[in-house]
């Protein structure tokens, strides 16, 4: 893992910024809890790097407004592969 709490939550922010990933697919990219992630980024972020909070903010707003495709999305895919 990396050395301090801040460095992690610098990289998760990073990871999510360049890839738009989930906080469920970064928590298991890096093998930590969603929890974790949630609480690096809204937590700890802001107070070590604001600007790259506010970059991961918008990431994190885009994935919240998204969510309720994505769950429609899967439920399709679930209930298609069931015919």
């Amino acid at each position: 893992m990396l050395d301090t709490i801040e460095e992690r939550a610098c990289e998760l922010a990073v990871y999510m910024i360049e890839t738009g990933a989930t906080v469920r697919a970064a928590a298991a990219h890096f093998g930590i809890s969603k929890s974790t992630v949630h609480k690096d980024l809204q937590q700890r972020l802001p107070v070590c790097n604001p600007a790259l909070y506010a970059k991961v903010r918008e990431v994190l707003d885009l994935n919240k407004r998204e969510r309720h495709i994505r769950g429609g999305m899967a439920t399709r895919r679930k209930y298609k592969g069931m015919e």
